[in-house]
Order: structure tokens, then C-alpha cells, then sequence
């Protein structure tokens, strides 16, 4: 089956080392792996091309920049209509897009070609636009989802918080919840590194992440750990700066290439998701990537009781779940675990 595979946000290269960039690698190999002839069309590329996906045709398709919010919007939109005739022209049997503000691209060619189209939803795009950035046009981004959903075949999205969102806001539908994951065989378990237990984050470092909560904490340890970070971000000098203050050594590893995550996992003891508390249950609606790349490691999973981590992480069992945004009940959890990770 031909598969177009469709990505209009500009802020998700394909190859890059973000987690969203890491799940639509991990969709395009499943396609690629049952067989599948598969094109992507998006608006970034990205340059962390992985050997594996050397060879996948990639079709960018650029977003102008725009002077202000309202220009963007229609750029996006502009973006939005020529994948939209790209991929019409390639002529697709299925059409597999990634939800993103403003694009009508698998209602676009499906009514056009008759292919049939399966919408993937990973967030409340439209109320965090409005929310935590700027939002003008709202009723074209409310109306592009509607289109989008009416139009495909199905549509998966990450958690029951998201599903419910799309089928308050659209004609519904098959609307399903599909869970992210990960590849088990692209992470492993592998061998502790010797001496004090390694306690890692993977991920943005952003402050939805929480790691100046990690921070904090291990400078309440009373049992020895090492703390890792990977991932990079803009907390990345203000989280260095608050380790050198408190005295606590954290190697920061920087951004690294999503076929390098497996290596900058081995040796790390208890993997870590202290994310902060929110006073908006609508921003808990995630689908934690690292968490399952930390069980698929072998790594118990110390993180904050919020969203959907519960129904992941079982505490006492695969984890502990502690407050979110408690330094010292971080501390604790992370202490026990050290000292006796059995």
C-alpha cells in the first residue's frame, strides 16, 4: 500500500531529537517494516537522519516565517495546501497525518482522491495555541480539526484526555485512544554503570519537564546518586547555574540523535519524570514517551503522580509516583530506590 505520510508543524522535524520526532520515526518504520511503500511530506526535515531511514523519500514543504502570529497562521495554512496538492499528485491509498493547527491536508486529498485517511492526535492543539502562545484566527483552526476528523477513517490519539477534546469539539466519529510506545528492540536493558546508582532524565528542558525539581532533590540526597540529563533545551543554563549553586553534580549530556538514546541510557539505574504540578488538569493530557523508554530499559520509574502516569507506572511495583513539584518526596522515593533498587 502507498502511504503519504503528512507533518505540517513546523516546530516537529522529521530527523530530529525531540520526542515527537522520535514517534514519527518509530510509525514510519512499523509502515516501512509491514511492507509498505511510504513518502513523507512535511514542513522540516531536520538533519539526525538515522542509517535505517537513509533511503525514505522526504518532500519539504517550507512555512514563511510571517511578521506576526496572524501572518504565520496563514503561512502554515499556505504550507498546508501545497503538501495537500503534493500528495494528491503522488496519489496515496492512505493518507496518515500528524495533527497540526491549520492543515486540512487529509480531508483535502481524500475527498479529492478517494485514498482514505487515518489522523493521528497528540494534543489540544488549538486550546494550548490559545493558552501558552498566540491563537488569532481560532475559528479556522476549530473548523480545520472538524474537517480533518469528519474526513478520516479513524483517528487515534495518545490518551483519554485527547479523545475526549476531539469528540467534545468535533462530529466524532471512529475516535480511538492508542497509547504512545516505544521500539523494545531500539531499547534494551543493559548493565548499571559501577559505583553510585545513575538517576537519568530524557527530554526538552523545558519547565513542563520539572527538572529543576530533579535538581533541587538531588541536593537533599542521603544516599548516594549520580544525576544525567539528556535532552537540551532553553532551562538548560538556568538548571547549570542552580547545580552550581547548590553544589550537585549533573552530567548533561546535550541533545543527542535518537538511535544515540539507547547508549546514553546504559549504565543509569532509575529513570525519572518529575513532572511539576499544574494548576490546569487540561495541560495533564500527555503520553510520556520517556517512561516507557525507561521500562523498556529495565529502569524503575520514579515520576510524578499527575495525568496519565498512574495507568503507567505501577508504584511499588515498576516505580514510585511521588507529588509532583516536591523536591524532598523526589528526594526520598529516589533515596529508597538507590539504595536498595530491588
Amino acid at each position: 500500500m502507498r502511504i503519504a505520510y503528512v507533518s505540517v508543524d513546523p516546530g516537529i522535524p522529521v530527523f530530529g531529537t525531540k520526542g515527537a520526532s522520535v514517534h514519527v520515526q518509530e510509525v514510519v518504520r512499523q509502515l516501512l517494516a509491514r511492507g509498505h511503500e511510504v513518502e513523507v511530506f512535511a514542513t522540516r526535515t531536520g538533519t539526525d537522519v538515522p542509517d535505517d531511514l537513509a533511503g525514505l523519500p522526504v518532500h519539504p514543504v517550507r512555512v514563511g516565517k510571517g511578521a506576526d502570529p496572524a501572518a504565520r497562521e496563514r503561512a502554515q495554512a499556505t504550507a498546508s495546501r501545497e503538501i495537500a496538492r503534493q500528495v494528491t499528485a503522488w496519489a496515496p491509498d492512505l493518507v496518515y497525518e500528524r495533527y497540526s493547527l491549520f492543515s486540512t491536508v487529509l480531508a483535502e486529498v481524500t475527498a479529492v482522491t478517494g485514498a482514505r485517511g487515518v489522523l493521528e492526535v497528540n494534543a489540544p492543539l488549538v486550546e494550548e495555541q490559545s493558552r501558552h502562545r498566540d491563537l488569532v484566527d481560532a475559528d479556522a483552526a476549530w473548523a480545520a480539526l472538524a474537517d480533518q476528523v469528519a474526513a478520516a477513517a479513524a483517528t487515534v490519539c495518545v490518551s483519554d484526555p485527547v479523545r475526549d477534546w476531539v469528540l467534545a469539539h468535533t462530529s466524532g466519529g471512529a475516535v480511538h485512544t492508542v497509547p504512545n510506545g516505544v521500539s523494545t528492540t531500539r531499547i534494551r536493558p543493559a548493565a548499571e554503570a559501577p559505583g553510585a546508582p545513575v538517576v537519568t532524565f530524557v527530554g526538552t528542558l523545558k519547565p513542563w519537564h520539572g527538572v529543576d525539581v530533579l535538581v533541587d532533590a538531588a541536593a537533599r540526597a542521603r544516599v548516594p546518586w549520580r544525576v544525567r540529563i539528556i535532552g537540551d533545551g532553553p532551562q538548560r543554563a538556568a538548571l547549570e547555574e542552580q547545580a552550581s549553586t547548590l553544589g550537585v553534580e549533573v552530567d548533561f549530556r546535550g541533545a543527542v540523535a535518537p538511535a544515540d538514546v539507547p547508549g546514553h541510557l546504559a549504565g543509569s539505574a532509575i529513570g525519572v519524570a518529575p513532572y511539576p504540578a499544574t494548576t490546569d488538569t487540561a495541560d495533564q493530557y500527555f503520553s510520556p514517551l520517556k517512561i516507557y523508554e525507561y521500562l523498556a530499559a529495565g529502569l524503575p520509574v520514579v515520576a510524578s503522580a499527575v495525568g496519565q502516569v498512574p495507568g503507567i507506572v505501577a508504584d511499588g511495583v515498576t516505580g514510585r509516583l511521588v507529588p509532583p513539584s516536591e523536591a524532598a518526596a523526589l528526594a526520598a522515593a529516589l533515596d529508597d530506590l538507590a539504595a536498595d533498587p530491588a
